[in-house]
Formats: structure tokens, C-alpha cells, sequence
């Protein structure tokens, strides 16, 4: 589930920027897997959300969204679940060598 308290509050200037995603015109189960989908499946369905963010004129701020609230599922601004955790892996060792 995503954490609630991370989220920005109901102004409208601040969600705005998903009227303008290219994800609005296409199939919402394209960016998010079924259960136990898995191997090419997967895969092929994860390329296909991602060609559609790259030609999205707001893929910073969907990426930037989905990293800040920590969005648990669904392919965001191009990075797929397994993309983001990745990252928030890379920035606990960050964080754990600049405290050491």
C-alpha cells in the first residue's frame, strides 16, 4: 500500500500534471500486472508500459510522484516496481556508507 502520509494534499496545482499523461489514453492493465503474472508475460507487458512513458510529456513528474510516495505497484514514469526498489536499494547504501 503506499504510504499515505507522503502524499501531497488535495491542490490542484500539485496533481495537475497527470491530466497530461500519455497513460490517460491508454488500457490501465498495461501498467499494472495481473497476480502471478511472471517471465515474458511480464516482461513484455512491463516494455509496452514503458514505451508508452517514454513518449509521455510528464514522465518526471510521474517518476518523481511514484519515487516520493513510494508507490508499492504498476509501472510509474516509466520504472516498473522492480525499477523503483532498485533505486531505493542504490539509496540505502548511500545513506549507509555516508553514516558510517
Amino acid at each position: 500500500m503506499a504510504e499515505i502520509s507522503r502524499l501531497p494534499g488535495p491542490i490542484a496545482d500539485i496533481w495537475e500534471w497527470q491530466l497530461d499523461g500519455a497513460c490517460r489514453e491508454a488500457d490501465p492493465d498495461l501498467f499494472f500486472h495481473p497476480e502471478g503474472e511472471r517471465g515474458p508475460a511480464r516482461r513484455n507487458r512491463d516494455a509496452a508500459a514503458k514505451a508508452v512513458c517514454e513518449a509521455c510529456p510528464v514522465i518526471e513528474q510521474c517518476r518523481r510522484h511514484a519515487l516520493k510516495v513510494r508507490e508499492p505497484y504498476g509501472v510509474w514514469g516509466g520504472l516498473t516496481e522492480d525499477d523503483r526498489e532498485a533505486i531505493y536499494a542504490a539509496q540505502r547504501g548511500r545513506s549507509l556508507r555516508i553514516a558510517s
